[in-house]
């Protein structure tokens, strides 16, 4: 496969995107691909639903916020079964993200053969990136303790009644790009796991080691080069989500708020009403919820489907072109000629 700049593989990568997607166009199948192409792109791999921030000790933290020990039980429950929940849905997707990675590559729209295909590779690729994301999360946290104590203090003096200075509000401000810094690393690490490595995880059977070495070898080859993709990488989706929101902001307000005047509109008409009208207006709030949540996802990944699938096929067709394994599925040489016949005579 040809070896392509960040820039280079911009149209291509739209070409097998459409390709993918819409020949031929089935409404269920391109529901499907965009549904998991969004959830592939846009869970970012870093257990948010983890991150509770409970730092403090519970000794310290019962008394100002006045938590009984019944209070403080439920909390450390509810903790633990969020964050196993969010390390389960973390294992689905990052197994869905190699499934993905076989759709695209074979140029296929089954999910099910690259789900089973990738079961011990998907599950070694999980182990090491959820080290890596609760190391960066113990990071980030050790990062933010001293504006998190200075938090609490002003806490302390609120809840006692003293006078707080305006100015020490200030301290906040550098907060700011500090949180900045930690969202790029976190966002530099995913697209290295995702972009670079998680290839040789799947086509080679590598460690997460063996990729990142591999993966390392040829970005220190050509710096440049995969720092302009970071910021294509960064960049192209941003402007490409605008514009959409630009042009479709008036249809879909135009939607959604035709659903939100008749979910008021029956509220308000059932708002008073007891017994059989009570239970209806219940009934209609949630068909109304299911409709609005359900009318959103779909609009979500109609929508932003075909620019998920867009970043993978991006990623793919600038990385193939460094790594022949890849490059060879994506773009297959030629078949070699047949061999001469020996006992055919040469045309003078």
């Amino acid at each position: 496969m040809k070896v392509l700049s960040a820039s280079q593989a911009v149209s291509p990568a739209v070409e097998r995107t459409v390709h993918f997607l819409f020949r031929p166009f089935e409404w269920a199948t391109y529901l499907k691909l965009a549904a998991v192409a969004c959830i592939t792109e846009g869970f970012s791999a870093n257990l948010s639903s983890s991150h509770q921030r409970s730092s403090w000790p519970s000794g310290g933290a019962s008394a100002p916020f006045h938590l009984s020990n019944e209070l403080i039980t439920i909390i450390a429950i509810a903790v633990a079964v969020c964050l196993a929940i969010g390390i389960v849905v973390f294992y689905l997707v990052t197994r869905l993200r190699f499934a993905f990675f076989h759709c695209l590559v074979r140029q296929t729209r089954e999910i099910q053969p690259g789900w089973k295909l990738y079961r011990a590779q998907a599950m070694r690729f999980f182990k090491t990136s959820l080290l890596i994301w609760l190391l960066l999360l113990c990071i980030a946290v050790a990062v933010m303790l001293p504006w998190g104590f200075k938090a609490f203090d002003l806490y302390r003096i609120s809840q006692a009644g003293g006078q707080l200075d305006p100015a020490a509000f200030l301290v906040f401000l550098g907060l700011i790009p500090v949180l900045f810094l930690i969202c790029l690393l976190c966002w530099v690490v995913d697209v290295v796991l995702r972009d670079f490595m998680l290839p040789h995880v799947a086509l080679d059977d590598a460690s997460v080691e063996e990729a990142w070495a591999a993966a390392r070898g040829r970005i220190e080859a050509e710096k440049g080069r995969f720092f302009v993709y970071l910021l294509l990488r960064l960049l192209l989706p941003l402007v490409a989500g605008i514009a959409l929101f630009l042009v479709l902001a008036i249809p879909l307000l135009i939607v959604f708020g035709i659903l939100a005047v008749a979910a008021v509109g029956f509220h308000a008409l059932l708002a008073d009403a007891t017994g059989v009208g009570a239970v209806i207006r219940v009934v209609c709030e949630v068909l109304f919820g299911i409709v609005g949540v359900g009318l959103g996802l779909l609009v979500g990944f109609s929508l932003g489907g075909p620019i998920a699938t867009w970043i993978r096929n991006y990623a793919l067709l600038f990385y193939g072109g460094r790594y022949q394994a890849l490059g060879d599925l994506l773009d297959p040489p030629p078949p070699p000629p047949p061999p001469a016949d020996p006992w055919t005579p040469e045309v003078a």
